[in-house]
């Protein structure tokens, strides 16, 4: 007998499906320029402009920090995560005796137990490498950025280029740190699946909803839309 069901492998289809299909949506369709991600990857952009033109950029620097070290901190809880994921694998016979001592409604078999977690241990694997390479990428940002020189000390066009490079950096690193971000989301609908494949299927369906609302009609959106709205690329405020 497999260990994973006609209907497990139907869920776990329907969660690739479902993360999958998320991202294309809002990195690759021409849905994605309606997104909040593309919004506040404009005012990523205009953010280094606007900071080649102060003289003092004590407050930029200590953004960008800020920025590292929320990076930092879901890198290491993605790693706490992965070491937690090798503790359950090594306790999966007591788990599974106490599941079926409480009737708690958790897969009896050892082998199912432990494809769950593995998968889980991937997510948070995957997620780990997002935000460490993410981190890597605001250190490069910083570097660029006190690279631009001051207002006065070069060409305009030489410190707009650079300041335009920093952004790119800036965003680039930002939408990686989307990506393993939403890889712990669907981590949470992933573990749905160990109370069962139709528990599953819904929490995936519920985070896909979550995170579609968040992206297209969330108040969020609203509010950066809604005062100036940096006109760097030809992203407009319809995102049309």
């Amino acid at each position: 007998m497999h260990a994973l069901s006609y209907l497990d492998l139907a869920a776990a289809a329907w969660f690739l499906v479902a993360w999958f299909g998320f991202s294309l949506i809002v990195d690759v369709s021409p849905l994605r320029t309606r997104t909040l991600s593309a919004v506040m990857d404009e005012y990523r952009r205009s953010w280094m402009v606007a900071m080649s033109k102060r003289e003092v950029r004590i407050m930029d620097t200590s953004i960008m920090t800020g920025l590292q070290q929320g990076t930092a901190f879901f890198a290491s809880t993605a790693l706490l995560a992965i070491g937690g994921g090798f503790a359950l694998l090594e306790a999966t016979d007591r788990i599974v005796q106490i599941t079926g001592d409480l009737s708690i409604p958790v897969e009896s078999s050892r082998a199912l137990w432990e494809i769950k977690v593995l998968g889980l241990m991937l997510i948070f694997a995957y997620s780990f490498f997002k935000f460490g390479w993410a981190y890597r990428l605001f250190n490069y940002a910083s570097i660029v950025m006190g690279a631009v020189p001051e207002k006065g000390n070069a060409d305009e066009n030489e410190i707009r280029q650079m300041a335009v490079q920093a952004g790119d950096l800036n965003v680039l690193a930002g939408r990686h740190f989307n990506r393993g971000q939403r890889a712990l989301f669907f981590a949470i609908g992933f573990l749905g699946w160990f109370a069962g494949p139709i528990v599953f299927a819904v929490t995936t369906l519920a985070v896909l909803l979550v995170l579609l609302r968040r992206q297209f009609v969330s108040r969020a959106r609203v509010a950066v839309l809604s005062g100036q709205y940096p006109s760097l690329s030809p992203l407009s405020k319809s995102g049309e």
